[in-house]
């Protein structure tokens, strides 16, 4: 089931169905066979406890609000009903009959209370109360969420003085019996065994660190997180490998005059670089425009820096709700412009400068050609974009088939999206951030451009289209994706091999751009076209 209508990021509705789309790839990995069992009911457990609660504090008052009593008592008999079948599942042991019918059950009864409240209950609440309110519920729901136990309590009563007693109690019980369980280690990493034995390590190591998956904190405990980077820094110093940051030339930071105010810029320079003007690569990092600073992507500047001989230039820009859209935009656009005139100060020549970057700020590089472009001025040589978000919209299939993936899923991406275009929701259709709709004419005439995707990221779909629309309007596009990977794993190359990889095909590209490209290599003199997975 897909919601018949458009919703928001932060919309009670949209965060529901994005639960709702979560619960039903964990049953099919469950169904298929794949994935570590235990693992993935935990999973199914957790998110559906805390659905509940949600549901329980937030969707059936408002359906009763609006006349639907009996449609709030409906909902509340079933969860007490799926709520038993979690308890066994909790206490049974993967593979016996016991928690294989338990299971089963489930799977039958999420499915038919999904359907009900996607078909029925969500539309009738929208059309009652209004799109404005719906996005006031979500934030109420959120809440709940924040608040809940952690797993189910069919004995608490549905409302009242006593349960709000007894969930306290009852979720101070359960933080307990998860940290000795260690389920509470197992929540944010991804159960599917889809990814490979060195992505997994990386997730499972993360999983351990952070306080909970990201959409269910506050956006002030978010980013007091570690990120993926801490998780490889961990492997490291447990493998007593050197955690030394990838040795440069230089790394330091500069200010140069913004939009906003002033904006901090890290300058990358290769080792030994002489005298002569050298190439430049300004890389922007992600962060869903909220989280994340350079010091996050430290080791993918380090990368780049080494691979292509280039200066690399990482603007810090303006972040979400603070500076909502299109602030983050401006200071990229306005970094790249001041590139351009400083680069010869730098050491770096003028004339051969590339733009790239991850996650959203492979958006916001996409979006700089697209603004020089449409203004006149002379516009990159090449383009990357790695793991690239190219629409607002829940776009194609990856969007179902890697809902449940990490860091990335489904229900954070609208998280994020909700922080980052706070009062301005309007602006999620701006063509500078939702790219897609652009025409072939607009995307015509852009620098040549290499995107890498990976199959464990609900933005895959996304980015494989925007190749293939650059290469109809005419541009020289390609697009390389690694299979068993995850999203935000480029800079990860120290514990996983395919992002060496993946770093190595970056810098072919650019170096091709730059005039640089070996002799013999495909990237020399031959126009990249297509597509290609790796492993």
């Amino acid at each position: 089931m897909t919601l018949p209508y458009a919703t928001l990021p932060g919309d009670l509705d949209r965060l529901i169905a994005d639960e709702h789309v979560v619960a039903n790839r964990l049953f099919e990995h469950l169904e298929a066979g794949r994935g570590d069992r235990r693992m993935l009911v935990d999973q199914v457990s957790y998110g559906r406890a805390l659905h509940a609660h949600a549901e329980e504090e937030v969707l059936y008052p408002a359906l009763a609000e609006i006349g639907a009593a009996a449609d709030a008592e409906e909902g509340r008999v079933e969860h007490q009903a799926l709520k038993r079948l979690l308890v066994l599942l909790d206490h049974a042991d993967p593979g016996s009959r016991e928690f294989e019918r338990a299971l089963n059950k489930l799977i039958g009864g999420v499915r038919h209370h999904i359907e009900k409240e996607e078909r029925e209950f969500l539309p009738a609440l929208r059309r009652a109360v209004g799109a404005e309110e719906m996005g006031r519920l979500g934030e109420r729901y959120l809440a709940a969420k924040r608040s809940a136990p952690a797993r189910s309590h069919p004995t608490v009563p549905p409302t009242g003085r006593r349960r709000r007693l007894m969930d306290m109690a009852g979720g101070f019980m359960d933080k307990v019996r998860d940290r000795v369980s260690g389920r509470s280690n197992v929540l944010a990493t991804d159960a599917s065994w889809l990814l490979d034995t060195q992505a997994q390590r990386i997730l499972d190591t993360w999983s351990r660190l952070v306080l909970a998956p990201y959409e269910l904190l506050t956006l002030e405990q978010a980013r007091q997180q570690p990120s993926l980077a801490d998780a490889a820094m961990e492997i490291l110093r447990q493998d007593g490998r050197p955690t030394d940051p990838e040795e440069v030339g230089s790394a330091a930071d500069v200010t140069v005059p913004g939009p906003g105010g002033d904006l901090v810029v890290r300058v990358y320079k290769p080792l030994g670089q002489t005298r002569d003007p050298v190439p430049v690569v300004m890389w922007v990092h992600g962060g869903g425009w909220i989280l994340f600073t350079n010091d996050d992507y430290d080791a993918s500047c380090r990368a780049l820096v080494n691979r292509t001989g280039a200066i690399v230039v990482s603007p810090e820009y303006r972040k979400a709700p603070e500076h909502v859209f299109p602030a983050a935009h401006e200071d990229v656009l306005a970094t790249y412009r001041w590139l351009r005139t400083n680069a010869t100060g730098l050491g770096g020549d003028p004339s051969r400068i590339a733009i790239g970057g991850e996650g959203v700020g492979a958006n916001m590089a996409a979006a700089t050609c697209g603004q020089l472009k449409q203004a006149g001025e002379p516009l990159p040589v090449a383009q990357v974009l790695v793991c690239p978000l190219t629409t607002t919209a829940q776009y194609g299939a990856s969007m179902r088939d890697a809902a449940d993936a990490r860091p990335l899923n489904r229900p954070l991406l609208s998280w994020m999206m909700m922080h980052a275009f706070r009062g301005v929701t309007d602006s999620l259709k701006d063509p500078r951030v939702d790219l897609l709709p652009l025409s072939a004419q607009g995307l015509a005439g852009l620098p040549p451009t290499l995107i890498v995707t990976t199959d464990r990221d609900v933005l895959q779909s996304q980015g494989d289209e925007w190749c293939a629309r650059l290469e109809a309007a005419g541009v020289r596009a390609t697009s390389v994706r690694y299979g068993g990977l995850m999203h935000d794993f480029f800079g990860l190359a120290a514990v996983l091999d395919k992002a060496a990889h993946a770093q190595q095909e970056v810098a072919l590209h650019l170096r091709q751009a730059f005039g640089k490209a070996p002799a013999g290599h495909p990237l020399d003199g031959a126009p990249m076209r297509g597509a290609k997975v790796i492993g």
